[in-house]
């Protein structure tokens, strides 16, 4: 959410800290996970508000999973211009709609616990992905390449 490695390990501390801070005032019929997502989420947005945007340079390359262990050369070359273009675009969404991208798609957390993490309403958190969705659509679309013409011929 930072799109800064660093700044991603000083929150990561802080909100650690704030855990020992705040152990015993924590709510335990509630879960753990989703407050820990929440002081994160909120540590990131000051974070964001307090500097000025950097490109997004950390987000897992969760697409090289689904080739296999060890794809092939090519294909692997086209999932790390995916992963690229995906970093590129998602970078690009506002502050928002990309929080909810990355909870639910790369923290595959459900509506419900995106909904508690970021302290909003279920169907808010619908349509911020519904609208961060099209927006990638769009985005995605304009960037695709056709595929190049074989360069060369066999003899």
């Amino acid at each position: 959410m930072t799109r800064d490695e660093h700044a991603a390990e000083d929150i990561l501390q802080e909100c650690f800290v704030r855990l020992f801070r705040y152990a015993a005032s924590i709510d335990t019929d509630r879960p753990l996970k989703q407050w820990l997502y929440r002081v994160t989420v909120n540590l990131s947005y000051d974070w964001s508000s307090e500097r000025v945007a950097q490109p997004l340079d950390n987000i897992p390359g969760r697409i090289s999973n689904l080739v296999g262990a060890f794809p092939a050369p090519d294909h692997r070359a086209e999932e790390q211009e995916t992963t690229k273009m995906v970093r590129e675009v998602v970078a690009e969404l506002p502050p928002l709609h990309r929080a909810v991208v990355v909870l639910f798609y790369m923290e595959n957390l459900s509506i419900d616990k995106v909904s508690q993490v970021l302290d909003l309403p279920a169907g808010t958190v619908k349509s911020r992905l519904h609208h961060a969705r099209g927006r990638l659509r769009e985005m995605l679309t304009q960037r695709r390449r056709p595929v190049p013409e074989m360069a060369y011929e066999f003899t």
